[in-house]
């Protein structure tokens, strides 16, 4: 029988896994019941703001719970992820799922193994600017991407590809529905010994190219996604979530050009992925973004890493 309420808890609670905790706490269908962290200062600052009981060890959880988020550093994910899809209790992964395609496979083993839902935290997904793109978007035939951020101060075990750029990857990969053919990509590590800046320009077998820029050492906040299909153009800014759509109007004695915004219900990415989440195990649905979408946009982030290590 399917949980008329989500016992939930949120492993791992830094920067990210607070925000997990946060909206849990209030969502309706579910119940946080603890937040974990190795941290135990940090597990009972997060757990008191939450109104639930703090942890330090995840295995205490293997029990007595209906499904957890895992949000711990990418190359812990395996690891504490595994046990709990073994026994069959579904699982939110934050992106990028892992570390390496093997882990992903062992988690997609596990899943498999156990019949428990695997989902991916790949939050663009859930935005409500990138859903009406998803409506909107039929033959894009070119993609072009930016997204930059000032230097963080978390996410820094993994390169910029991993954690920024991968969410475009996600996207672009839901809408050419092609196999990459060919790519060129560049990589800079600037202020770390990782990549910090990266450029990709992707071509597919249908034909459309996609360039990808991401950043992490910039003095602007940039995140900005454009398709160009034939006969219309649209515009997406993830975080005002606006979307600007334009298409050509064939007519006597000239074409002419009509569009400009496209009404938005803005909301929080988050909210609506964990939403989805809930939704997924308490009426066992698949979730938007399951563990074969997120080892595919991994499998890519991995060729453009291997690719800028090989023009070094």
């Amino acid at each position: 029988m399917a949980p008329d309420v989500v016992r939930i808890a949120v492993i791992g609670v830094g920067h990210l896994g607070r925000h997990h905790a946060r909206i849990l706490s209030t969502m309706e269908g579910a119940r946080l019941t603890a937040v974990v962290d190795t941290n135990a200062e940090r597990a009972a600052e997060v757990a008191a703001a939450s109104s639930t009981r703090p942890l330090t060890d995840h295995r205490e959880l293997l029990d007595g719970i209906d499904a957890v988020v895992v949000a711990v550093p990418t190359g812990q994910h395996r690891e504490v992820a595994v046990p709990f899809l073994e026994r069959g209790i579904p699982v939110l992964v934050e992106k990028p799922m892992s570390r390496s395609l093997e882990d992903a496979d062992a988690m997609l083993a596990a899943a498999q193994a156990g019949g428990a839902t695997l989902a991916v935290g790949h939050t663009e997904r859930h935005n409500p600017a990138v859903a009406i793109a998803m409506r909107l978007v039929t033959a894009p035939r070119f993609i072009e991407v930016h997204r930059l951020s000032a230097f963080p101060d978390r996410s820094l075990d993994i390169d910029v590809v991993f954690d920024l750029m991968i969410h475009d990857l996600d996207i672009i990969l839901t809408l050419v529905h092609d196999d990459v053919v060919s790519m060129d990509a560049v990589g800079v590590p600037v202020l770390t010994p990782k990549y910090d800046i990266a450029n990709v320009r992707l071509r597919f077998a249908s034909g459309c190219i996609a360039n990808i820029t991401a950043s992490r050492i910039s003095k602007d906040r940039v995140r900005k996604i454009r398709f160009f299909q034939r006969d219309a153009y649209l515009s997406v800014d993830y975080a005002s979530q606006e979307v600007e759509g334009y298409r050509l109007v064939r007519g006597e004695p000239r074409p002419g050009i009509e569009g400009g915004p496209i009404p938005v219900e803005r909301d929080e990415p988050l909210r609506r992925e964990l939403a989805d989440f809930v939704r997924a195990v308490r009426d066992r649905v698949p979730p938007l973004v399951d563990g074969q979408a997120g080892k595919r946009a991994l499998a890519l982030a991995a060729q453009i890493a291997e690719k800028m290590e090989s023009v070094v």
